[in-house]
């Protein structure tokens, strides 16, 4: 199996940050705005820089996309920052019918995703942003891993034209990949090569993934293990070819189990290729306050739930 490591741990908002500066600097139509929450994500030295392509719109949400939506229309490339639960579930009618129902060339960027949130509790927690998402024709998703994929995904949408939803984090998590790695959207990322099963994971959970690997591997087990960065569109190609070969696979997502990255691929492998498929990702459930890790470990999204369902699903080929 193939080994991964890692020399620090950053956060993803940090990554995106930085992606948000660099193609500021090379395309003067890249224009940013955020919901009272500069700081947060990292948005601070692109307004210092650029303070009149910044648009801090207050606690507005709604009119953020609004504006965002206008602003495409005379050539700019707006990229809309806040945390996920208001990029999403606050502003659903507005990106469905300013954004994505018009094509609108919108790069809606949404931080403090998911369970590792932590303290902020269920009300912040979005669970549900995947899915919202992915159900919107004409939208385009991405959940990078770390801190380096997420700054290469901020700079690779701004080349792609049309709606997209980037997701990405609070938390500092491990930064494994090359910081020179090209981001290709809707290409996934074969990490190990295995024969027994695939686990397919996305953002925080790749890193989990790639633990149980390790772990499986000690057994006998060879996994393969691939970073499904983009949800929409799929990489089907990769995924069909992957468990053709391995005949079974596992899912993993700090996401609700309806509606994400497992739901997305059980129904490609319904349609293409029925094979047994164990998810892992939050069951049916809001989340709480804790701490970060704590959390991971209650609602089964560690390494250790990655493994058990990769021995359940083995035992079901």
């Amino acid at each position: 199996m193939k080994q991964y490591t890692f020399t620090e741990k950053k956060d993803t908002r940090s990554g995106f940050g930085l992606g948000l500066l660099d193609i500021g600097r090379n395309n003067p139509d890249v224009v940013a705005l955020c919901a009272d929450l500069t700081g947060s994500l990292n948005m601070t030295d692109f307004k210092k820089e650029f303070p009149d392509r910044f648009f801090q719109v207050g606690i507005a949400e709604a009119n953020m996309m609004g504006i965002a939506a206008g602003l495409t229309i005379g050539g700019k490339i707006p990229y809309t920052g806040t945390f996920a639960n208001f990029s999403t579930g606050r502003v659903y009618d507005q990106i469905r019918q300013s954004i994505a129902y018009s094509e609108k060339n919108v790069k809606i960027c949404a931080s403090h995703a998911g369970i590792t949130l932590g303290e902020d509790g269920a009300t912040h927690q979005m669970l549900e942003d995947i899915g919202m998402m992915r159900m919107l024709p004409n939208m385009t998703v991405i959940v990078p891993c770390d801190h380096n994929q997420t700054k290469a995904a901020t700079i690779a949408v701004s080349k792609h034209t049309g709606p997209v939803y980037l997701r990405f984090g609070r938390p500092k998590v491990p930064n494994f990949t090359d910081p020179d790695a090209p981001f290709e959207i809707g290409k996934a990322i074969v990490l190990s090569e295995g024969s027994d099963l695939t686990i397919f994971a996305t953002g925080h959970m790749v890193w989990e993934a790639l633990e149980a690997g390790k772990n499986l591997y000690q057994q006998g087990i060879h996994a393969e293990i691939i970073n499904i960065h983009t949800i929409k569109p799929l990489d089907e190609k990769t995924i069909l070819q992957s468990v053709a070969k391995t005949r079974c696979a596992v899912s993993a997502e700090e996401h609700q189990v309806n509606g994400g990255l497992g739901d997305t691929i059980s129904q490609l492998l319904a349609r293409n290729h029925p094979a047994p498929m164990e998810l892992v990702a939050v069951n049916d459930r809001f989340g709480e306050s804790g701490k970060p890790a704590e959390l991971m470990k209650k609602y089964g999204l560690s390494a250790t739930d990655i493994v058990q369902a990769a021995l359940r699903v083995i035992s079901r080929k």
